[in-house]
């Protein structure tokens, strides 16, 4: 399995990204069998269930060399692996309060050469660190994910976007949102991005920091 379909929809990957991208099925592949960071029955979708849907944030936004973002909640390293490959010059934290996963992202990283991640086994509230971003994939709910970051943030922003946090979730969002009373909330669809039957109830949410 290749990264044609990340191809199909970042066609200007240097050749050492798509060899990067490459790479990710077979060491993900491996290290499911020995740690379970992925469903099983996923495995064999990682390209769109996991890959593509982590580059789904880059549809919004493309991240700037020397800005540092942290990943909370990163599992098996989604959305950051993806998101580093994609953005070499940028700086990744990816955190999870789970060793082993933390294990498998280093082991991936390491066998991809990436230079600008690190992983670390910790909380969110315990990392004493400033970040332009914050990402995070379906961790929980927004109300009970914004109180573990909220003081994680530089003063700033790029274009229309304040520093803040991008989140992917799925489903019907409404009464999230609103029991979460955050501010200047956006959605964007997946499905104005990526055509498949997967995206079709996927969002990126950003808000910034507040």
């Amino acid at each position: 399995m290749t990264s044609s379909l990340i191809q199909q929809y970042f066609p200007e990957l240097s050749a050492q990204q798509i060899q990067q991208f490459d790479q990710l099925f077979e060491l993900y592949q491996t290290w499911n069998s020995q740690i379970n960071v992925i469903s099983r029955k996923d495995i064999d979708q990682l390209y769109e269930r996991h890959i593509l849907h982590s580059l789904g944030i880059a549809k919004i936004f493309s991240f700037l060399p020397g800005q540092h973002v942290m990943d909370v909640g990163t599992g098996g390293g989604f959305p950051g692996v993806p998101l580093a490959i994609l953005f070499p010059e940028t700086n990744f934290l990816l955190v999870d309060s789970i060793g082993k996963k933390i294990k498998v992202v280093n082991e991936v990283a390491t066998a991809v050469g990436l230079k600008n991640l690190k992983a670390v086994h910790s909380r969110a509230e315990q990392v004493d660190q400033k970040f332009d971003f914050v990402v995070s994939r379906a961790v929980t709910k927004l109300k009970d994910f914004y109180p573990w970051v909220k003081d994680k943030f530089k003063k700033g922003g790029t274009g229309d976007f304040k520093n803040g946090v991008f989140y992917l979730k799925g489903g019907d969002l409404q009464e999230e949102l609103s029991e979460s009373e955050l501010k200047n909330i956006q959605l964007f669809p997946l499905s104005d991005y990526f055509k498949s039957e997967f995206f079709e109830t996927k969002y990126v949410v950003y808000f910034p920091a507040q």
